[in-house]
């Protein structure tokens, strides 16, 4: 190699790396995070729940978001992403381990429930949201030959809501709310008959996008 060409080359090097560092220093300056999606949003502090009346189920509401990560779900997805119908298609499939349904949704976003039957009286739904977007838990009875997943959703991206029993909506706290928070959690205590409940989320777009799963609710012994 000539003189004259490793000169080139180190001018070349030493100008990448110059370059290479200010470009770093201006995303810092700028807040830039993971993923280059900007800086982390605050996350609502951890909270526990109350002791809470009759038997308890677990509730969990989760979305791509806590797969893909803040950077990935920043730029893909966002706070109020929603996903239609067509995504859940060809994403349909069996809960894991635990579960109480086979055939629920299993598409861009979950919603599962432990244990999947409890007696009639107090039921208490303890809802944690390990997602990246808002959630919630509504409670819709299901008649003879309803499955959970059935309902036909509207224009807006949501069930009809006429015959709720009750929500778990409200981060940090009990009842209705504008949604539980990421990394928080809400809960409500309802009294339920015997029967087949649907629980699902009804944020516009997450209904259809697998959110919902069945409660079964048996006599008192």
């Amino acid at each position: 190699m000539s003189h004259a060409r490793l000169r080139t080359g180190l001018w070349i090097g030493a100008a990448s790396l110059v370059l290479g560092i200010g470009t770093t220093a201006a995303m810092a300056g700028a807040g830039a995070g993971p993923g280059f999606g900007g800086p982390m949003p605050a996350q609502p502090a951890p909270c526990t729940a109350p002791a809470l009346a009759g038997a308890v189920v677990d509730v969990t509401v989760s979305d791509m978001g806590s797969m893909m990560g803040p950077g990935m779900n920043g730029g893909m997805m966002g706070p109020g992403a929603m996903m239609g119908p067509g995504m859940n298609d060809g994403m349909m499939g069996r809960q894991g381990p635990g579960s109480n349904s086979p055939g629920m949704g299993m598409g861009m976003m979950r919603l599962t429930a432990t244990p999947g039957s409890v007696p009639a009286g107090q039921v208490s739904l303890q809802v944690v949201n390990n997602g990246m977007l808002a959630h919630e838990v509504v409670v819709m009875p299901l008649g003879p030959d309803q499955s959970p997943g059935q309902r036909p959703v509207g224009i807006n991206g949501e069930v009809d809501e006429t015959g709720s029993l009750g929500e778990a909506a409200h981060t940090c706290g009990a009842g209705e709310g504008d949604g539980i928070a990421s990394g928080a959690m809400g809960w409500t205590t309802l009294s339920l008959k015997p029967g087949r409940y649907e629980l699902l989320c009804n944020i516009a777009g997450h209904y259809s996008s697998g959110m919902y799963t069945e409660l079964d609710v048996t006599p008192t012994r």
